[in-house]
């Protein structure tokens, strides 16, 4: 859809305006479409090399540069004064929105945290453990959410700054 949203408006990101503009442009209207809801997704290293390929297929198509052409990755985020940071933003919407759920007292943050269990117990099952919601963060960042003595608030607001500000050399 979003290659879609891109070829359909294909002029705008393709013409003689300024780069800055066009990029913000391409960030505008094609990334939100092409990540519509991805702060509630897991990210599987298939995923990220998709999205990464994605991302490199709107510089290219902005630049006017053919994959026949063979230019380097590196060369056409040099041109376009760009670095790869498709994952970065998934990532730090994902962040805002798991600080927004887990500071409510409701049903999802509940689901989210895994304190709501299935009628049926399942033990003994073989293979990895499945994932959960929170595991990316926890993996990238280190955190642990435990509840503070006020049951509603968690241990410390430290953690909260550090969830709220990602960098991009965390990732």
């Amino acid at each position: 859809m979003a290659k879609a949203a891109f070829n359909k408006k294909r002029t705008p990101f393709t013409s003689t305006l300024d780069l800055e503009l066009r990029k913000k442009l391409v960030k505008c209207y094609v990334w939100s479409i092409a990540l519509h809801g991805a702060e509630t997704w897991m990210l599987w290293a298939v995923d990220q090399k998709h999205l990464e390929s994605f991302e490199m297929w709107c510089w290219r198509s902005m630049e006017k540069i053919n994959w026949t052409d063979h230019v380097r990755n590196e060369y056409v985020l040099l041109r376009v004064k760009e670095e790869r940071n498709i994952l970065h933003e998934i990532r730090k919407w994902k962040a805002n929105w798991i600080g927004h759920i887990l500071r409510r007292n409701c049903l999802l943050q509940r689901v989210t945290e895994g304190k709501i269990q299935g009628w049926i117990e399942v033990t003994g099952r073989q293979g990895r453990r499945r994932r959960e919601l929170l595991d990316d963060l926890k993996e990238r960042r280190g955190f642990s959410f435990e509840r503070g003595s006020s049951g509603s608030q968690y241990v410390e607001s430290s953690l909260w700054k550090r969830l709220w500000t990602c960098h991009k050399t965390d990732y």
